[in-house]
């Protein structure tokens, strides 16, 4: 697909929030909508957010943004939902799991009610929950319904390798997968700098080999969100970046490899479940997941955050 038909396609984007509305702004400096439409309850600062974002149209690609109503759903291309109750400093990602999810049983069938054909690209946390919650809720084909899943714990990985080994974070290559959220693993034995293994490339940059040290990392990875949280209250313009990502591969019909949460079938002994591992991204959706030959201490950790979230999941009777 070229730049211009991505540039023709309509993305719907439910919540006016610091996420869903630094969505927006991006999705306008890359050029990658036509036509935008955000949903709150909230009307007024729906309305206001849509006023700011039209006036910096003069300086990006041309579109059409406006505050909308559900029924602005139907030819969506994309449906992104951003919405939740907000997440306080000494709460995880789990503890919003029964609220968040009120919330999605009354967005979803209004999204469904006017289309049966965008791909539904939630960003609401516990986003493996409501991911699930959103494929059970929709009814959608699997392929057209995934979260944001690990694509910013992957860029935070990437992007501290990057500081500790002295490379762009852009050539370091290393997934994060299962839960977006605690129980989340790096997978350390495939990661790579050019195709080279880091325990042979480490050498290569004089940067000492230390599990130690790429485990600190993995943990400030790991909490990077509570600790933005802390200093700031919200987390919005890395996934809002990771989101945009999301979108271009889809509306470019890339064929991306992205870690997205989406629903797995005998995927290391995990099934009926929503986790993130990589999966090539088009403009159909999933296209295919990809099955990483973890090692043995991976696969352990990664049933482990499936059986996490899976005790959430049934708690909410999905």
């Amino acid at each position: 697909m070229s730049s211009r038909a991505a540039a023709s396609s309509k993305i719907v984007i439910v919540g006016a929030g610091s996420v869903g509305t630094t969505f927006a702004y991006s999705l306008l400096i890359h050029g990658l909508a036509s036509q935008i439409a955000i949903i709150d309850v909230n009307k007024e600062r729906a309305e206001g957010e849509v006023m700011d974002l039209n006036h910096g149209l003069p300086f990006v690609f041309p579109a059409k943004v406006w505050s909308g109503d559900y029924s602005d759903c139907r030819d969506a291309d994309i449906v992104a939902v951003a919405v939740d109750r907000g997440q306080r400093i000494e709460q995880s990602r789990l503890d919003l799991a029964q609220g968040n999810f009120e919330l999605m049983k009354q967005i979803v069938p209004n999204i469904t009610k006017y289309t049966k054909e965008s791909i539904l690209l939630i960003v609401t946390n516990p986003l493996d929950v409501m991911t699930y919650a959103a494929l059970k809720l929709s009814g959608f084909p699997r392929n057209r319904v995934f979260g944001s899943g690990t694509v910013l714990d992957t860029a935070r990985l990437k992007f501290l390798l990057g500081e500790h080994l002295q490379v762009d974070p852009r050539n370091v290559h290393a997934y994060v997968i299962g839960e977006h959220g605690d129980s989340e693993v790096p997978v350390w034995s495939l990661a790579n700098v050019a195709g080279i293994r880091l325990k042979d490339y480490c050498p290569i940059c004089k940067v000492p080999y230390s599990p130690e040290d790429f485990n600190d990392l993995f943990i400030k990875v790991k909490n990077a969100g509570y600790e933005i949280i802390k200093r700031k209250g919200r987390t919005f313009y890395a996934v809002a970046l990771a989101m945009t990502k999301i979108v271009e591969s889809i509306l470019r019909d890339e064929n991306a490899v992205l870690t997205v949460s989406h629903f797995l079938q005998d995927y290391h002994g995990v099934s009926d479940l929503c986790l993130s591992v990589p999966a090539i991204i088009n403009r159909n959706g999933i296209r295919e997941t990809i099955k990483l030959p973890l090692d043995d201490k991976e696969r352990t950790h990664f049933q482990k955050s499936a059986a996490t979230i899976r005790k959430v999941t049934y708690s909410l009777g999905l």
